[in-house]
């Protein structure tokens, strides 16, 4: 393949640290193998040689995808209004087709295994360290919102909750169950196979269809009702509304790992179309009845607006709690893969548990000093997913193949992603750290 005119880059050995494959594939290459061998063996193999089945592969995409978005999409709708919805169905189409984008990139060389390859093959070393930087910047982050929403919640389950340490140290309210719930975590990070990982994701995804229905039986039967009118368009929220909407879909970054450990990885595709309609069809239902019920007054996370007391608002909660418990080892996941693949030239199993042990403590630090869980999704959602799920598949496809190899349609339609998911990325970083900032 051309690169656009320039010559194409591939991993090599002699590489810089930062050019090194930021994850390899599940039971990936043998050392001393090339690469294209690797490639070919895998081909000859039968789908039952390793790696996750298809079923098992749409669990973990889900996962990936649907989440704690789930809790702030009808916050996101009330800084929107009503019309923001279009926003919605158009960054869910758009982070759909930059997956396949991805795919596509991957099959350019047999040497394009990760995010991180696909930036080398486009742009080389600066390429290799931006998909490097933008993937895991934008997970650890995320996986710091998910503290900040099991402490929130467990934090209205269990009000005025407090543990003595001894020596007049007390510990209480949230920060007491950021500690806990990061304990309880730990262990989930230690697993090393997305193939066992998938039976743990598969209950982060019940727990969105379940979650959603909580609601409605709260709204239903509990007799909350639908009190909120809502606004048709509120422009000055939709940078809020775009962050938080993009946040939703941000799972790009882990989508290579995904490909990478199927056993029929050309099936891929048809997993992207299932995870996005499906999250699509649960986020767009989440959305509308939160708004519906709780207007323009609804929280950042909705099940914070539930009444006290109700058996629906405790099973409610309690169910948000499993999503986040869930999908936190499969997002950090690849942050702990890099930094293992930067410092140990060996598979130490005592180091690894080590580093992923430390990601989780520095989560809980960070969690502790920026509680807030809307502004900060919406900052990651409109400064980093937009990046890594938007602009940056966009931009490589274009250097990879080149304009000339595309149809005019196409150079169009990707041109008009990158210069509305700019605008994007702009408008809500802005907005976003105001509030912060604000919020100090």
């Amino acid at each position: 393949m051309t690169n656009g005119g320039a010559a194409p880059h591939s991993p090599s050995d002699d590489s810089p640290d930062f050019e090194r494959p930021l994850l390899h594939a599940h039971g990936g290459l043998q050392a001393g193998k090339h690469p294209a061998a690797g490639r070919d063996h895998e081909a000859q193999c039968s789908p039952d040689a390793g790696g996750a089945t298809f079923v098992r592969t749409c669990f973990n995409g889900l996962n990936a995808v649907s989440g704690v978005g789930l809790l702030s999409i009808p916050y996101a709708l009330a800084e929107g209004g009503w019309l923001s919805l279009v926003l919605l169905l158009f960054v869910a189409a758009v982070c759909c087709y930059t997956g396949q984008l991805l795919q596509t990139c991957m099959s350019a060389s047999p040497a394009v295994r990760s995010y991180p390859d696909i930036g080398a093959r486009a742009f080389g070393a600066k390429g290799r360290f931006a998909a490097f930087f933008l993937p895991v910047a934008e997970l650890y982050l995320v996986a710091i919102g998910f503290l900040i929403l099991e402490g929130d919640n467990l934090d209205k389950l269990f009000p005025r909750t407090s543990l003595s340490l001894g020596l007049g140290i007390v510990v209480s309210g949230k920060h007491l169950f950021f500690v806990l719930v990061s304990i309880a975590i730990l262990p989930t990070t230690w697993l090393r196979n997305l193939s066992v990982l998938a039976y743990v994701s598969a209950s982060g995804v019940l727990a969105s269809v379940v979650l959603v229905f909580c609601v409605l039986w709260a709204t239903v039967v509990d007799g909350v009702g639908f009190q909120g009118k809502g606004t048709m368009l509120n422009f000055s929220g939709l940078p809020t509304a775009s962050g938080l909407y993009t946040f939703c879909y941000g799972g790009h970054a882990i989508l290579p790992t995904l490909c990478n450990s199927m056993k029929e990885k050309d099936k891929f595709s048809k997993v992207l179309v299932i995870c996005f309609v499906a999250c699509t069809l649960n986020y767009g239902s989440m959305a509308i009845l939160g708004y519906l019920m709780y207007g323009d007054d609804v929280e950042s996370q909705v099940t914070l607006n539930l009444p006290e007391g109700k058996l629906s608002s405790k099973f409610a909660i309690y169910t948000a709690l499993i999503n986040p418990f869930s999908k936190y080892a499969l997002i950090v996941t690849p942050v702990a893969t890099a930094i293992e693949e930067k410092l140990l030239p060996g598979n130490k199993r005592s180091m690894n548990m080590l580093i992923r042990t430390f990601i989780v403590v520095s989560t809980v630090i960070i969690a502790l000093t920026v509680p807030f869980f809307g502004d900060l999704m919406a900052l990651v959602g409109s400064l980093l997913s937009v990046m890594a799920s938007m602009l940056l598949p966009c931009i490589c496809y274009l250097q990879i193949f080149g304009t000339a190899r595309c149809s005019r349609a196409e150079v169009v339609l990707i041109v008009t992603i990158i210069i509305l998911g700019s605008l994007i990325a702009a408008s809500g970083t802005y907005s976003s750290l105001h509030k912060i900032i604000h919020k100090f």
